[in-house]
């Protein structure tokens, strides 16, 4: 779905040349069903150099929610993709961002192909850009889901072209609260920009307030909704960005307003929900080796 101006189409061509297909395994390869609320995760992973299995294994034990999580969605932000299936001929066309290849501390970064495939997690991944020259990487990097529910209704929204190209992604899982009907919640992960023309951070706001009011425009109305991502949003609560989300879809009732990257909260998850639910969303205490700390949102009953 291209929410963007139409004379912005030639040149986001030339950013998609460059990356290649999305991921799409829809169902997770393991079979147990847990009929528990979802945990939802907003992070962005700093390309590989988030630690996706202990965030994991903290969301399991209870260590970050208090109680064992054993169904989780995973939001996440600057992941990435390496090998055959990322375009490696330079090509004149080809538009490419600069390569980010931040260390792991105490591992090798791994792509989300292998990630979801190892965890036996659902995924959805659209990439939005090249993550380096051709023929110095074989990397792309954008935004995925993963989960332990089934994804279905999958969306790639491409944004209105800033910078860079940026696409934000949409899937629909199903929850079944224990002794409740079940209920379609519709998920978003995006990531604004954060920055104008060339090294322009101070006047971006007006960049991703035009592709946070595309993003609105087109997200649905009255449905259950959580809206999630790296919004970049220098300004916090005040950001335009964020406020244009927030028209359409509520902060949580309970929101740890702690900073995720720096001294900044750059980083947002808001939840239309069902009547008698709320949502709480609590900044984890580690950033699990990226630069962003995790947001994690726990649904439940009023």
């Amino acid at each position: 779905m291209r929410v963007g101006a139409d004379n912005e189409v030639a040149e986001l061509k030339r950013w998609t040349a460059g990356v290649g297909p999305p991921l799409v395994e829809p169902r997770p390869a393991a079979s147990e069903q847990h009929l528990s609320l979802p945990v939802i995760v907003s992070w962005n992973t700093h390309v590989g150099a988030g630690d996706v299995d202990s965030l994991i294994a903290d969301l399991r034990s209870g260590k970050l929610t208090g109680s064992p999580a054993p169904s989780f969605v995973l939001l996440l932000q600057e992941a990435y993709r390496s090998g055959d299936n990322v375009p490696s001929a330079r090509d004149a066309g080809y538009k490419w961002a600069s390569a980010q290849r931040p260390p792991r501390a105490g591992g090798e970064r791994e792509d989300i192909v292998a990630m979801t495939r190892r965890l036996k997690l659902a995924a959805f991944y659209v990439p939005s850009m090249r993550n380096g020259e051709p023929g110095a990487t074989t990397e792309d990097r954008g935004n995925a889901i993963l989960s332990t529910l089934p994804l279905s209704d999958l969306a790639a929204i491409e944004l209105p072209l800033e910078r860079q190209r940026r696409v934000a992604i949409g899937a629909t899982v199903t929850v079944t609260p224990p002794g409740g009907a079940a209920m379609p919640f519709r998920l978003v992960s995006t990531h604004f920009t954060n920055m104008v023309l060339h090294h322009l951070f101070v006047l971006s706001e007006s960049g991703r307030l035009r592709q946070a009011r595309a993003l609105a425009k087109v997200l649905p109305a009255g449905s259950p909704l959580i809206v999630a991502g790296d919004f970049n949003a220098w300004f916090g609560y005040r950001d335009a960005a964020f406020k244009e989300i927030a028209r359409v879809v509520p902060p949580a009732a309970t929101d740890d307003r702690r900073a995720t990257f720096g001294p900044m909260r750059l980083d947002h998850l808001l939840a239309r929900l069902p009547p008698g639910w709320r949502a709480s969303v609590k900044r984890a205490d580690s950033r699990y080796g990226s630069d962003h700390y995790p947001l994690i949102g726990v649904l439940g009953a009023k």
